[in-house]
């Protein structure tokens, strides 16, 4: 399941995800398992999107531990203008 729509947006997955990751600024981090149960999704979903959003640079990752990127902070706050349209 794509991260990004056609149009550059965020999938509600990738929104989901993004939305229950500790902030860029944060200094927590948290794990992939521990995402999952934060978000409701399975593990294979949670993995999955994970995966390409680091691959995006909306994820960093560090001793297995996740936060979201400056960028996935700036897709979360214009989808959410979005939102209240």
């Amino acid at each position: 399941m794509p991260c990004l729509n056609p149009d550059g947006t965020l999938s509600p997955t990738a929104r989901r995800i993004l939305g229950a990751l500790p902030e860029t600024a944060s200094p927590e981090a948290v794990s992939a398992e521990v995402l999952a149960l934060e978000t409701g999704l399975p593990l294979f979903r949670v993995r999955a999107s994970v995966r390409e959003a680091l691959n995006g640079g909306l994820v960093v990752e560090q001793a297995g531990l996740l936060r979201r990127t400056a960028l996935a902070d700036d897709l979360l706050a214009k989808s959410e203008v979005a939102a209240e349209r």
